[in-house]
């Protein structure tokens, strides 16, 4: 009798009394094709951790838990020397290996062991895994696109799928994976579709809704190996044209936003990256997530470096560093440190700001936003003749074409900075 986890597993053959004095892990020799003791007690410590391996996925199959009996499943299957196929796989493989594997299921009085049977014939099955449960086994799944991301970020990253996946609930239900069909993906696409019709979203908004429930789905599916056929495809809608922000004109900043005490209600940390945006066209994010070590005032041509510390950057493209001058050297100066207040929260920083700017008359228009400093310099760069690759990487943007050289220098940036600053 061996017990583990509380659970007893009778042997069902005795073992020699001349290996009564081995310990308990030579019970495996049965197992082994031998009768010799050394040759038995060689190879005993690998069947032994087999055999618990063993023991320890029937243990999580015996269970209600869907999820863990199929990983249970799968697992069993490995330490019997299988790759896990459903059943309608293993009946596509040659004879010979279904064969191999109704021979390697053990019976007791001519009756198959059920787990075993499941495990190595595929018996075992995904269902019961709702959209829910997809989402909880989503996180760890997909862990390796959160890397290097900070906290904010990481937020950023998971509220949009926790937002899908809910919405898809709202309308469809908390179904099982599996018994997702076509008829339910157009039924949350119609859901969309009335609100798009509605004026409530965008097309790009449900696009996105779209996306990221079938990157849950999708993942889940990949990773647990469900061999699910999901009904995932030809639900998108044509994209609308993307919303342009229009750029502040110098006018209206210096004039406006500007003026003597026009920002004093705003507070002092996004009151300071509202002005460091005028002058470096940097991102809200990029700016959020300066650091002490980001922020280069004492060099000889003062400026930022924008680089990963603590956070990931929207692309490769987006490192960089930009010359301080103007309103944005006398705001950072304030700053040497950055700004705590939002680096673990740059969405609540555009909400503070244009909420401000709306309440206190400070925007040219409804869809001016803060967002809109950046298009502004990037309007006076090319007001001021500025070469196209300088522009791009002033701004962090791709380049058509392959990147040659250093770029410009510090000097030659604070030259083009300072033409354009305000």
């Amino acid at each position: 009798m061996i017990k583990l986890r509380g659970k007893s597993y009778q042997l069902y053959k005795r073992v020699p009394k001349r290996y009564a004095a081995i310990e308990h892990r030579t019970f495996v020799w049965l197992s082994l094709h031998t009768d010799s003791k050394s040759i038995a007690e060689s190879k005993a410590d690998g069947a032994w951790a087999q055999m618990v391996a063993a023991w320890e996925a029937r243990l999580a199959g015996d269970q209600t838990d869907a999820v863990k009996r199929f990983d249970a499943a799968r697992e069993l299957a490995a330490v019997r020397g299988f790759r896990y196929m459903d059943a309608a796989t293993v009946a596509q493989q040659p004879l010979k290996d279904v064969i191999r594997r109704v021979q390697a299921v053990p019976s007791k009085n001519g009756i198959p062991d059920r787990l075993e049977a499941a495990a190595v014939l595929g018996g075992a099955s995904s269902e019961g895994i709702k959209v829910s449960t997809a989402l909880d086994l989503y996180w760890a799944l997909a862990a390796d696109k959160t890397l290097g991301k900070s906290e904010d970020q990481l937020r950023r990253w998971r509220n949009p799928r926790i937002k899908a996946v809910k919405n898809f609930i709202a309308v469809v239900g908390d179904k099982p994976m599996d018994a997702i069909t076509g008829d339910d993906m157009l039924d949350f696409r119609s859901w969309w579709l009335d609100r798009i019709t509605a004026g409530e979203v965008s097309t790009n908004a449900a696009n996105k809704d779209l996306i990221h429930l079938g990157d849950v789905l999708k993942t889940v599916n990949k990773m647990k190996r469900l061999g699910l056929v999901l009904p995932l495809s030809d639900l998108s809608f044509k994209e609308g044209e993307a919303g342009k922000r229009p750029p502040f004109s110098v006018k209206f900043i210096t004039e406006k936003l500007l003026a003597p005490g026009a920002l004093d209600g705003l507070n002092p940390e996004a009151r300071g990256i509202l002005l460091t945006m005028i002058n470096t066209g940097a991102r809200p994010s990029e700016l959020a997530g300066l650091t002490s070590k980001c922020i280069r005032l004492d060099h000889d041509v003062p400026h930022i470096s924008i680089e990963p510390v603590e956070r990931q950057l929207k692309s490769a493209n987006a490192r960089r560093v930009i010359a301080l001058a103007g309103v944005s050297l006398d705001a950072l100066s304030g700053f040497p440190d950055g700004f705590p207040r939002y680096r673990k929260s740059s969405a609540s920083l555009s909400a503070a700001v244009n909420k401000f700017l709306r309440a206190n008359g400070l925007v040219e228009s409804p869809d001016h936003t803060l967002y809109s400093l950046r298009h502004s310099f990037e309007d006076r760069l090319l007001a001021a003749g500025v070469d196209e690759r300088i522009r791009r990487d002033l701004l962090g943007h791709a380049l058509n074409r392959e990147r040659y050289g250093a770029g410009a220098s510090l000097e030659h940036l604070l030259d083009i900075v300072t033409k354009v600053a305000l």
